[in-house]
C-alpha cells in the first residue's frame, strides 16, 4: 500500500514539474517576443499597443467591407440572370392578368352562357400553356441550360437561352424538347442566346 502511495506521489510530482516547466517556457517565450519587437524599439510599449489596436480596427473594417460586398454580390443577380428573372416575372404577370380578366367575365351576371364557356376554355388554355412552359424550362435546365425563358405568341414560340453560343446539337435538343412538350412545329420554334 505504501508503494502505491509513493508511486502516485511520484507521478503527481512529475506532472507538477512538467506543468511548471511548460509555464516557465511559455513565459520566457512571450518575454523574448516582447523583447524582440517592443524592447528594441524606441517607441514606448503603450504606443505599440495603440498601433496594434488601430491596425486591428483597420483590419476589422476591411473584413467587414469585404463581407458586405460578398453579401451584396450574392444577393444582387447578375445582369443576365436579372433579364431571365424579370422576363419570367413579366410573362407570368401577363398570364395572371389574362386569367383575372376571364374570371371577371365568368362572374359577370350580364354575360351569356356561350361567353362564359369561351372564358372557361381560355382560362384552361392559359393554364395549359403556363404548365407546358414550366415543364420545358425545367427540362432545359436538366439538360445543362442554366437559364431559359420561353415566350409564346399564337403559334410562334421564342426560346432564349443563357449561353455565349449554341451548337447545332444544342439547338436540335432544345427544339425537340419544345416541339414534344408544346405540340409545336419545329419551324415555329425560334431559339436565341443571351450571355
Amino acid at each position: 500500500m505504501k508503494n502505491i502511495m509513493k508511486k502516485n506521489q511520484f507521478v503527481i510530482l512529475v506532472i507538477a514539474l512538467m506543468l511548471v516547466t511548460a509555464g516557465y517556457l511559455n513565459y520566457t517565450g512571450n518575454n523574448t517576443y516582447e523583447n524582440e519587437y517592443i524592447g528594441t524599439s524606441t517607441i514606448p510599449y503603450e504606443n505599440k499597443i495603440e498601433e496594434n489596436v488601430i491596425l486591428e480596427e483597420s483590419l476589422e473594417e476591411k473584413s467587414n467591407s469585404i463581407a458586405e460586398e460578398t453579401v451584396e454580390s450574392s444577393v444582387k443577380p447578375k445582369e443576365t440572370d436579372s433579364y431571365f428573372v424579370t422576363s419570367k416575372l413579366q410573362r407570368d404577370t401577363m398570364y395572371s392578368q389574362m386569367i383575372e380578366s376571364y374570371q371577371k367575365i365568368l362572374e359577370s351576371p350580364s354575360v351569356t352562357a356561350e361567353q362564359k364557356s369561351i372564358a372557361t376554355q381560355e382560362i384552361s388554355n392559359i393554364n395549359n400553356t403556363k404548365n407546358a412552359i414550366m415543364i420545358c424550362e425545367n427540362l432545359l435546365q436538366t439538360k445543362g441550360f442554366s437559364e431559359s425563358v420561353i415566350f409564346i405568341n399564337d403559334i410562334s414560340i421564342s426560346v432564349i437561352i443563357k449561353s455565349e453560343e449554341l451548337t447545332k446539337e444544342e439547338i436540335a435538343q432544345i427544339q425537340n424538347i419544345i416541339a414534344r412538350e408544346m405540340n409545336a412545329e419545329i419551324e415555329n420554334i425560334h431559339i436565341s442566346n443571351k450571355n
